[in-house]
């Protein structure tokens, strides 16, 4: 077995003190880092972290690197994009400058349906190609794990196609890249459907059966709003989810404040996304649960919708993470470590919150308990940039750092 010594990082950020309160109430000192610091892994985990000048001489080092213009972090984490998609919307973000809402666009036939019907018009060669150059450009911000949703073709044979082209991107990407397929029929109601619960039942509930069985998803998720999926769709959603072992996730809370975040505790949903309208008593059961309240500031900016109320989430105890939320209608946007960059300071989020957001709570957006610090157990899965400190990374707006050529 490989064991190989990273050594005399101007900074490791390790978020030691992140995964000891469990990514809530944190304080900057949570970022644990460590100047000069060095790292010993495997491929299957890390085995020290600390001072350069205190690497133990118990491990049988292979491979030795020195990085003395460099700084590691955590590999950072997107947990949610919608990012397989084809057409084009420039045309809605000119109208919604000029007054018109989301909704009313929608109305007028844009909107999802409108990627939906530009999406199945697609070959699998030309979808996949587009997806494929999504990901690469957002591998190159330092995004080493990412989700991408189904839910622009809305039938049955449209949606396996869409999981089959999120699992070319696996085979493509793994182990470089770690690409999670969340399915999404449940993202709006085709006009041939009377109601959401006939689309529910003849749609959404046979593809989730079907890509469960197929080993295709590893997460559904239900945008549980007003004039989409209301409570009795989403209670179907979930209990065939749970009987077929795949996690749930919910848009919640988005547009108007539907209990949302309440029901996503109750259910024990992985995630609850969104939360731009989310209640206090919402907010008080996120925190006493398990679930992440994921915040997508890039929506709220793109639509101009304002901001989710993160300083309440994370005070009252929730384990909150960011992601961009990268879409053809509400957030065009792929950089997340821009939007969160941008974002934090109406967040009024300090660093380690900033920084749990995109790392260690995004990693438990999406199940994965060893990801998203740099401690001993945790797998060797890092984010490098060629900088004097982490800080710069957020401060300077839109210049890339990330080191390419050097991942593990």
């Amino acid at each position: 077995m490989a064991i190989n010594l990273w050594k005399n990082f101007k900074q490791i950020v390790t978020l030691q003190g992140v995964v000891a309160k469990d990514g809530r109430k944190l304080n900057a000192s949570d970022l644990s880092i460590i100047p000069d610091g060095a790292v010993i892994f495997s491929d299957e985990k890390i085995l020290w972290v600390g001072s350069s000048a205190n690497v133990p001489s118990a491990f049988e080092i292979t491979s030795t690197q020195t990085f003395s213009e460099h700084v590691l972090l955590p590999e950072i984490i997107d947990s949610h994009t919608h990012l397989v998609f084809g057409g084009d919307r420039s045309h809605e973000y000119a109208q919604r400058l000029n007054g018109v809402d989301y909704q009313e666009i929608a109305k007028q036939g844009g909107g999802i349906n409108h990627t939906v019907s530009e999406t199945n018009q697609l070959s699998n060669e030309d979808l996949f190609d587009l997806a494929d150059r999504r990901v690469q450009k957002m591998s190159e911000y330092g995004i080493g794990t990412l989700e991408i949703k189904t839910g622009y073709s809305l039938n049955i044979e449209g949606e396996i196609r869409l999981c089959k082209i999120i699992q070319q991107l696996k085979n493509k990407y793994s182990p470089r890249l770690r690409i999670f397929c969340t399915l999404m029929a449940a993202h709006a109601i085709p006009h041939q459907y009377s109601d959401s619960s006939s689309y529910i039942d003849k749609v959404a509930l046979p593809v989730l059966e079907l890509m469960a069985h197929a080993s295709l998803i590893d997460f559904v998720d239900i945008f549980h709003e007003r004039g989409y999926f209301n409570d009795h769709d989403l209670k179907k959603i979930a209990a065939m989810s749970s009987a077929l072992g795949i996690p749930l996730k919910m848009h919640a809370d988005e547009f108007n404040d539907n209990c949302g975040a309440f029901l996503a505790a109750q259910l024990h949903a992985i995630s609850a996304d969104h939360l731009l309208k989310i209640s206090s008593a919402g907010m008080q059961s996120l925190a006493q649960s398990k679930t992440v309240a994921t915040l997508l500031p890039g929506t709220g900016l793109f639509l101009g919708k304002g901001l989710a109320n993160a300083r309440a989430l994370l005070d009252a105890g929730a384990k909150v993470a960011l992601a961009s939320d990268f879409n053809p209608g509400s957030c065009h946007y792929d950089n997340l470590v821009m939007l969160a960059s941008m974002a934090a300071p109406s967040y009024k989020m300090n660093l380690a919150e900033l920084w749990a957001g995109i790392t260690y709570n995004a990693a438990a957006a999406l199940g994965l308990s060893t990801s998203g610090a740099i401690t001993v157990g945790f797998l060797p899965r890092f984010s490098m940039f060629k900088i004097n400190s982490f800080e710069h990374i957020t401060y300077e707006w839109g210049k890339n750092y990330f080191v390419q050529d050097v991942r593990y």
